[in-house]
């Protein structure tokens, strides 16, 4: 379990110990959150560890090993990666190579390298198994079908601004923004969901994963978060996966996969919904989703200075020092300033992240905004 302190990770070991003997934690791993790697560790006794800071640790009888140590470890059958950022790209791949299943809740890793992964992946025979609610539906709607598919439709919550004029979108605050009607996840993603930039980066992820141009992958805004996605065949037929918008159901599947287990969760309770709602998503207001789009359909390396940028655009959106429709804006901006490179390997995509973070981390040299925190387009109505 890499990521084990997060927000998936935590919820992933409460799977897990409703499965009771059906899984073994052999490791864990976490970055700079000792505290609770100290209680879990107390509570699953798994051989091996890793964190951040090892001399922090309370680890009991457990080892510290490296990541790749880990992953590659014989006891370790199925890996689940719910790291955030760059940081599962690596393992991933060795994973992978070393005949693991993988359980990805990373959505930079196909973002950033998917041909890699999806190359390690056929090369080994390993299974790559999505866990995010929108591919663990269409990976479930697709299942026992041999072809015929239109399209791959996600649906998006919208996030809490998705009936928001222009206007308002710029006076959009932090708290604002990290307070999601329906889902509970960590700060970078509740952001990413707020500019529907998750949205795109979940429209790259699904374009590798499910071998799908992008022009037949589309969006839906569906507020009630009931329907995870939906999958449209050439005869009109459509499929759809329901269930409560809670992260323990897609990640019970893939640690159960083939079989589906007893749940702990309640049953959606078809007497308190009366109906389903679906709108067009509008990217004009969201541009981080052309954004995403635009990157994933070009290539090379601009979907990893993608998500280099955007990491860093959310990071100083948090701190105050840009407005957050400033966040396309950096994202844009650096995506424009890079030179992409064809058939990057491991090492240039690496590159090409770290350079999206320099550039736009030195915003201020580039003068995108006057002020810090105060939105190009406030600036120009002033």
């Amino acid at each position: 379990m890499l990521g084990s302190t997060g927000s998936i990770g935590t919820r992933t070991l409460e799977v897990a110990r409703h499965l009771g003997n059906h899984v073994q934690v052999v490791a864990l791993a976490a970055g700079h959150n000792t505290t609770l790697l100290s209680h879990q560790i107390s509570e699953f006794h798994p051989r091996l560890y890793y964190s951040l800071h090892p001399d922090a640790m309370e680890a009991g009888g457990s080892i510290s090993a490296s990541l790749l140590d880990i992953v590659t470890d014989e006891a370790v059958d199925t890996v689940v990666i719910a790291t955030s950022g760059n940081a599962g790209l690596e393992p991933t791949l060795v994973a992978l190579r070393n005949g693991k299943t993988v359980l990805l809740a990373n959505k930079e890793v196909l973002v950033m390298a998917g041909a890699l992964v999806m190359a390690a992946s056929r090369e080994s025979g390993s299974l790559l198994v999505p866990v995010d609610s929108e591919h663990s539906a269409l990976w479930q709607c697709l299942r026992g079908e041999s072809g015929g598919v239109r399209r791959l439709l996600l649906t998006a919550s919208g996030g809490p601004f998705h009936h928001y004029s222009g206007e308002q979108l710029i006076n959009i605050t932090p708290d604002m923004a990290l307070a999601h009607p329906v889902w509970s996840m960590g700060q970078k993603v509740t952001i990413d969901s707020a500019t529907l930039m998750n949205k795109g980066l979940e429209v790259i992820e699904a374009r590798w994963l499910f071998d799908t141009p992008f022009e037949r992958i589309d969006i839906l805004v569906h507020p009630d978060c009931i329907v995870h996605s939906l999958v449209e065949f050439v005869d009109g037929t459509i499929k759809a996966q329901l269930s409560q918008p809670d992260m323990a159901l897609p990640i019970q599947y893939a640690l159960s996969y083939p079989d589906r287990m007893e749940g702990f969760l309640p049953p959606l309770d078809w007497d308190t919904i009366r109906t389903l709602t679906f709108e067009p998503v509008d990217d004009k207001r969201f541009p981080c989703l052309q954004l995403a789009r635009d990157a994933g359909e070009a290539g090379m390396t601009l979907p990893a200075v993608l998500c280099g940028a955007d990491e860093v655009a959310v990071s100083l959106f948090l701190q105050g020092q840009i407005g957050f429709a400033d966040i396309s804006t950096v994202i844009g901006r650096t995506i424009e300033a890079h030179q992409p490179v064809a058939n990057p390997d491991l090492s240039q995509i690496f590159e090409a992240d770290d350079w999206a973070r320099r550039f736009a981390t030195d915003y201020r040299t580039h003068r995108w905004f006057t002020s810090p925190g105060i939105s190009k387009t406030a600036q120009e109505e002033e």
